[in-house]
């Protein structure tokens, strides 16, 4: 049992660092694009599914709430939270059209979509990547493996070089807060 949890935080660990190592650009990128959205009054629209919909909840809930300092809120939309949306669309559309049916009613030109995938093979983020990219919104997109459709569907794209969905998690959440704390910094 000591092993299996020794090993995991050391595979947790190498992770973070290959990623820090790497090329951060795309992150700042991704911080920068939610604060001028935020600045100009728009949105940002996060999505992802299973554990994805839980960091994007968690990233709206960040700044629409607060992250680590007391200030204005921010306008974030999770695209995940709405069973009977969800639900309703999946019905009558397919699966692949539950967040870009809710970015074509809710999303602006200006906003910001933000599509989260571990697999970076995520038909429904691909879908609403590519909605968001035909009404003018901005693109991120957060993913593992190669990064994918997801990650191609994306002007700014963050990529976690991980074939393990827990390994990319755990980067992705950290990442997230990274975001937060710049997007809240500079806000």
């Amino acid at each position: 049992m000591n092993e299996l949890v020794r090993r995991t935080l050391a595979e947790t660990v190498a992770l973070h660092q290959c990623v820090m190592d790497g090329d951060l650009r795309p992150v700042l990128e991704a911080a920068d694009t939610i604060v001028r959205t935020i600045r100009n009054g728009g949105t940002l629209l996060t999505f992802g599914n299973g554990g994805s919909a839980a960091d994007a909840q968690h990233v709206a809930a960040e700044l629409v709430g607060r992250f680590q300092r007391d200030r204005a809120a921010m306008a974030a939309v999770a695209l995940t939270t709405d069973t009977s949306i969800l639900t309703s669309v999946a019905n009558d559309y397919g699966y692949e059209r539950v967040f870009a049916r809710q970015v074509e009613a809710l999303g602006r030109k200006g906003d910001v979509a933000l599509g989260i995938s571990t697999s970076g093979a995520s038909a429904s983020v691909v879908a609403a990547l590519d909605t968001a990219r035909e009404r003018g919104l901005a693109t991120i997109a957060l993913t593992g493996r190669d990064g994918g459709p997801v990650g191609r569907a994306a002007v700014v794209h963050v990529n976690v070089p991980s074939d393990v969905t827990a390994r990319v998690q755990e980067v992705h959440r950290t990442l997230l807060h990274v975001i937060c704390d710049l997007v809240e910094r500079a806000i």
